[in-house]
């Protein structure tokens, strides 16, 4: 540290007015934030690795040269362990997307013009960066090759296929495991692949302008890998429709900067890196939640394995032992959603099926409803105000679940929102920033979610849920849209949403028609 203080004094002929430590990156490096006399600050960077470093400190210079937005390399120590930057401030796109992240994958316009001016940059830095690069400078390899690929295959087969216990043919497996990684490197191309292109890494400044940081293990590499990097982080919880928005976008500008392949070539590429890519993230979480117990990787295996068995349940690829043993792994009680009576471990690990419908000796035969088997489920989902009472059930089945919203912060007592429903943007912002709606629904969703299972296992056709506040205006009508879309979403049934008092009703119609 007072090595790195002795840099920005024979640079900046001063001393610093304040320092502040920054939190700590996924790497080695320590940031501080150093304050000038006049309230201006620049980042001080500490690296334990000489290497990492000079690559970090070539491609900023570099891209820079090239006029692309990244960081400005101020002053270097000889020994290059130690550099002073300019300070891109603390707000990154990541900390953006908070409000549809947590709302589960629900963004709103500006976010998603946030993802769109981001993605449609990216070729920007692939592309125009690559132009004149010395690939020679790269850490800790030039290029992306096979034995990379090997490398990171062999870390989910080591960190995360085998902690599960889950019988494989470990000849077989390499053998698709080399296939793939040929046809990764089967397209040699001098862009330059990011590595590491995520939305914490992109900083935004006062006007929304999104800039790159944390490049350093990038080298020349096929575009596909970032795009797949980013679009597929399972955290994120992009929805399919944005991930096609998003795709297309990023085809639209990278055929600005250069000769692009034709559409359906692009997009069958595509699939292979989002496939690697996601093998990849699991062998980290693996490693960093399995062995090392650090709670936020555990947490993210499951939307990574939803993920993975959406892909291989819609896609077609040409490796049929790793396709078969992926598709075990999906179904293992700990990774598949909870159902039929399954009970499973949320840390990976092998764990018991406990049948709790299992008959005992003393009950006699079963028997079955008439209205088994008759399927299909249509949910029918109503917010409404109580004071105009609950909505009756027309199917004859009597009614089901009635959820009262009168228990969580009501944006009706505000004069901004008086005319304003929970389907319009301020309304909603104000609700999810506030977080009481997001707790209540989580709670709505574990319980529906059982509810459909059953239902659907057991054929049933009628399922209702109905949501009730004060006015049936703003709580109860944003929990019946969301709730209405998430089960539509998560089981492509067919959801009939009617809000109530707002005469407005809607059919999401079902995806599974037969």
């Amino acid at each position: 540290m007072k090595l790195l203080v002795q840099l920005y004094e024979q640079h900046f002929q001063n001393q610093p007015a304040r320092i502040e430590k920054m939190p700590k990156a996924g790497s080695n490096r320590q940031y501080y934030r150093f304050f000038q006399q006049d309230g201006s600050s620049v980042v001080g960077v500490l690296g334990t690795s000489r290497d990492e470093n000079h690559a970090f400190i070539y491609l900023a210079k570099h891209f820079r040269h090239r006029q692309l937005p990244v960081p400005e390399i101020i002053a270097v120590s000889d020994d290059e362990r130690r550099y002073l930057q300019t300070d891109l401030g603390r707000y990154s796109l990541f900390d953006a997307l908070k409000g549809g992240r947590e709302a589960g994958g629900r963004y709103n316009l500006s976010e998603r013009q946030l993802l769109i001016k981001t993605i449609r940059l990216l070729p920007e830095i692939q592309i125009r960066g690559a132009r004149g690069l010395d690939f020679s400078q790269c850490y800790p390899q030039p290029e992306f090759n096979e034995d990379s690929v090997l490398f990171d295959l062999n870390y989910f087969k080591y960190c995360f296929l085998k902690p599960t216990d889950i019988d494989f043919h470990e000849l077989k497996l390499e053998a698709n495991f080399r296939l793939l990684a040929k046809d990764l490197t089967a397209e040699k191309t001098d862009s330059f692949l990011y590595r590491d292109f995520q939305a914490r890494n992109v900083m935004l400044d006062d006007e929304g302008a999104p800039f790159f940081i944390d490049f350093q293990g990038g080298r020349r590499g096929p575009y596909y890998y970032d795009l797949a990097s980013f679009i597929w982080q399972a955290s994120a919880k992009y929805s399919n429709k944005l991930r096609r928005e998003l795709v297309a976008e990023y085809y639209d500008a990278l055929k600005n900067v250069t000769e692009v392949p034709a559409k359906r070539h692009f997009v069958d590429r595509l699939s292979l890196f989002v496939l690697f890519r996601t093998l990849q993230v699991l062998g980290a979480y693996g490693f960093r939640g399995y062995f090392e117990r650090k709670r936020h990787f555990i947490e993210s295996i499951p939307p990574a394995m939803d993920n993975l068995r959406e892909m291989i349940d819609s896609l077609q690829f040409p490796y049929p032992y790793l396709m078969e043993v992926l598709q075990r792994l999906t179904q293992l009680p700990q990774f598949a959603p909870i159902r039929h009576g399954v009970a499973a471990r949320a840390d990976g690990f092998k764990t018991t099926e406990v049948n709790v419908y299992d008959a005992h000796p003393k009950d006699g035969p079963a028997t079955y409803s008439k209205y088994d088997g008759k399927g299909p489920l249509v949910v029918r989902v109503f917010s409404f105000s109580y004071k105009k009472g609950i909505p009756e059930d027309e199917s004859g089945n009597g009614g089901g679940y009635v959820f009262d919203c009168r228990s969580t912060h009501n944006p009706g007592r505000y004069e901004p929102y008086k005319l304003l429903t929970g389907l319009d943007e301020p309304v909603i912002r104000f609700l999810e920033d506030d977080g009481e709606i997001l707790t209540f629904l989580d709670s709505v969703y574990r319980l529906a979610d059982a509810h459909v299972e059953r239902y659907l296992q057991r054929g049933f056709t009628n399922l209702m849920f109905s949501f009730g506040c004060t006015g049936g205006q703003h709580r109860s009508v944003y929990c019946a849209q969301h709730l209405a879309e998430h089960i539509h979403h998560k089981y492509g049934i067919e959801v009939r949403i009617s809000h109530r008092e707002q005469n407005i009703s809607q059919t999401l119609f079902s995806q599974n028609p037969l």
